[in-house]
């Protein structure tokens, strides 16, 4: 039994794929490693090819043509047959030990016939140049070495809220509920973290530093010059979890408040982005995007608009968006993102 799928979408990944894969490797055949080569231009599918010579048992390349890092999700999770599903950049890694200690979870798991939903782990940011590594962990917001509900979690802080780097998810659960990821589009990852939510009933915190984030790649989807150059797929992406659910149809109220959070996020980070571009016209996009939010759900629009961050990104005038992107650039430093 494979207890852990991990997908690790490549697009000429050729420099850098071997650390990814080589740090799960670890887990031996209680792991499946899924190698998506993306339609590659470089020497991605004979490194991929050549893991899979060598760990017949544990690798799989994929090969497929180019369809963007979701689509490479996707096909990850059609092929996989673990237990859980866990998705790697192939310019990030994982810790060794930690993985060592999630696959130990597992095994007591299935010894006593148990399973979550998703399991919750840290990780840390690799920043190029950074002499102290971010560690984002979630200690006293979730319960520690228990399984446990949306009701027992605690306040998610600014920078705790889980993303594809922390979460580990149930395959069946991803599978059943029919998670598709859009093509040819950047930053699905929050889709692939957002939609899965309201189906997940029991979870598991493991504070292990388990998932290490690479920054410090100029042509990286999180540089801020990337991002303003695909601000579209950015709005996009928001769109899209704007209209995934009426918030008023979540019955739990934790759930639905991090939901309704992790929306204000994103808002933020799309309103910013057309602050930080200096456009005219991407000013009118971010009109644009608050009042689709207010067609599509007019009192999560309220809730969002008048928090701190709705008020902090929609301040009036030239000097507003100075504050507006004052405020961003600390935000960035303290947390450690991009």
């Amino acid at each position: 039994m494979k207890y852990i799928s991990f997908a690790i979408p490549c697009y000429n990944s050729a420099e850098y794929m071997a650390h990814a894969i080589e740090s799960i490797l670890v887990g031996g055949e209680d792991v499946e490693i899924l190698i998506i080569n993306d339609g590659s231009k470089d020497e991605t599918l004979r490194i991929a090819k050549e893991f899979e010579e060598k760990y017949p048992t544990i690798v799989r390349a994929i090969d497929k043509e180019n369809g963007g890092h979701g689509d490479a999700v996707n096909a990850g999770l059609r092929n996989a047959t673990g237990k859980y599903f866990k998705v790697v950049d192939s310019d990030d890694w994982v810790d060794e030990h930690a993985l060592l200690k999630i696959l130990e979870l597992m095994r007591g798991w299935k010894e006593h016939d148990m399973e979550v939903d998703m399991l919750v782990s840290n990780y840390v940011y690799e920043k190029v140049g950074a002499q102290h590594k971010k560690v984002i962990h979630y200690r006293g917001v979730l319960p520690e070495n228990e399984i446990f509900g949306w009701k027992d979690a605690g306040h998610f802080g600014i920078a705790q809220y889980i993303l594809m780097h922390s979460v580990i998810y149930r395959t069946e659960l991803l599978k059943l509920n029919q998670l598709e990821l859009p093509k040819h589009t950047f930053y699905v990852d929050n889709i692939y973290v957002y939609y899965p939510l309201p189906f997940v009933k029991k979870m598991y915190y493991l504070d292990v530093n388990f998932y290490r984030y690479f920054i410090g790649r100029e042509d990286q989807s999180v540089n801020e010059k990337v991002m303003i150059g695909r601000l579209d797929q950015q709005i996009f992406v928001t769109k899209t979890m704007i209209d995934m659910y009426q918030m008023k149809q979540i019955p739990n109220k934790k759930l639905r408040n991090y939901m309704i959070n992790y929306l204000a996020i994103m808002m933020t980070v799309s309103s910013i982005l057309c602050i930080r571009s200096k456009k005219e016209e991407n000013l009118e996009k971010k009109k644009e995007l608050w009042k689709y939010l207010k067609t599509r759900q007019y009192g999560v629009y309220w809730k969002i608009r008048y928090s701190i961050l709705g008020q902090t990104i929609n301040l009036p005038g030239k000097s507003g968006q100075k504050i507006s992107s004052f405020v961003y650039v600390v935000a960035r430093r303290f947390i450690g993102f991009n």
